[in-house]
């Protein structure tokens, strides 16, 4: 079949278009430490979908061309040396071991204006007692669908400040380890979904204000907050670009920003694991 010379450049130029942003797409780099996500070959090509469990929680399963993938979370408190996966089902389970390796994450300090965000009284703890458990039931879901990509969009345009992992000191008093990535944005700017999931609480907590819980499937889910507004409601579909709210100052904060976390089989990791890395400078 004849293509006229002008036709065939382009079609040759959205060809070249596709493959590149095909190519172009960010893709989970995975990095076995705690706070981190290990990527464990389970299961060879050809082999059916296996039964994957790592602390008695299911993980996530991709399959690649080499054969299925266990993509694990590993919380920041994960023991450094030996882990093991439990693979099979529960009458014929095996070990499996995969390595963690050791990963120094800064210090942080920061000073709060107001005192009890640092300090809570006895009937703010009961509150905050009461919303931890709430939080750690959404982001420990296991909704098993397909989730056909593990990179993730960067939910607002702004600089990276304050990185996964850092050991916080809030007015000379140390307390949790920061468990997401905050991005500089002023009140207002838009908060986009990170991919594709279903909302799964929308709430305005203690520590962290404003909040959506988008899950993503698989114990794949992001978190939002510190928001100024939320924009969508429990059970909301969204898509990838979506948008969630607006960034603010809510919660305990010292000044507008957006904190992102990523969970994945009910453990906080890094979110830059899963975006594209800034350029080198």
């Amino acid at each position: 079949m004849f293509i006229p010379p002008r036709l065939r450049h382009a079609v040759a130029a959205l060809v070249l278009l596709t493959c590149s942003s095909h190519s172009a797409r960010a893709e989970l780099r995975p990095e076995s430490v705690p706070g981190g996500v290990a990527a464990i070959l389970v299961a060879e090509a050809g082999a059916p979908r296996p039964e994957v469990r790592y602390a008695g929680r299911p993980v996530f399963l991709q399959q690649r061309q080499e054969g299925w993938y266990a993509l694990v979370g590993l919380p920041l408190d994960t023991p450094v040396g030996d882990q093991y996966l439990e693979i099979g089902p529960d009458t014929a389970r095996r070990p499996r071991p995969f390595h963690v390796a050791a990963k120094a994450y800064p210090v942080q300090r920061l000073t709060i204006k107001n005192p009890k965000m640092v300090t809570p009284d006895d009937e703010d703890l009961d509150r905050i007692n009461a919303e931890r458990d709430r939080q750690i039931s959404v982001r420990s879901q296991f909704r098993d669908v397909a989730v056909p990509r593990t990179d993730l969009a960067l939910p607002a345009t702004g600089r990276l400040s304050s990185r996964f992992g850092l050991r916080r000191i809030f007015n000379g008093e140390p307390r949790a380890p920061h468990t997401g990535l905050d991005v500089a944005v002023p009140t207002g700017t838009a908060v986009h979904a990170p991919a594709d999931g279903v909302v799964t609480l929308v709430d305005d907590f203690y520590f962290n204000g404003k909040t959506v819980f988008v899950d993503h499937g698989q114990g794949f889910v992001s978190m939002v907050c510190h928001l100024d507004k939320a924009s969508v409601q429990l059970g909301q579909a969204v898509r990838r670009g979506n948008v969630l709210g607006q960034s603010g100052s809510s919660g305990r904060a010292t000044g507008p920003h957006l904190h992102w976390s990523v969970y994945l089989n009910g453990a906080a990791v890094d979110p830059a694991l899963f975006i594209e890395p800034p350029p080198a400078r």
